[in-house]
């Protein structure tokens, strides 16, 4: 099992008031992504576990994009990764950062 951890400076903090999210769910070619509230409204830190190990690369650039345009300020996201592809991982990422915001996820 591989951890990986990003912290990044984001934009402003995310819109909304709840405490934590949690969307996906671990299976095979998924992810279920945690987001918590509690972290300085400058910073986003992303916290990785994923069975797919050597591709830290494609991981930090997936959260460098999303970073850059979901400017998650103040979350903490814990991912279980079971295989996902890029794309599924952004959508997650979105996904939680929106149902922490108060939106439907």
């Amino acid at each position: 099992m591989e951890h990986l951890n990003y912290r990044q400076a984001a934009r402003q903090r995310a819109a909304g008031s709840k405490a934590l999210a949690i969307v996906g769910v671990v299976a095979s070619g998924n992810l279920e992504v945690l987001v918590e509230r509690v972290l300085p409204e400058g910073e986003c830190e992303i916290d990785i576990r994923t069975a797919a190990e050597g591709f830290g690369a494609v991981w930090q650039a997936v959260v460098a994009d999303f970073v850059e345009r979901r400017s998650p300020g103040g979350l903490k996201l814990s991912v279980n990764d079971g295989g996902a592809r890029p794309d599924m991982v952004a959508l997650r990422l979105a996904q939680a950062v929106r149902a922490i915001e108060g939106g439907r996820s």
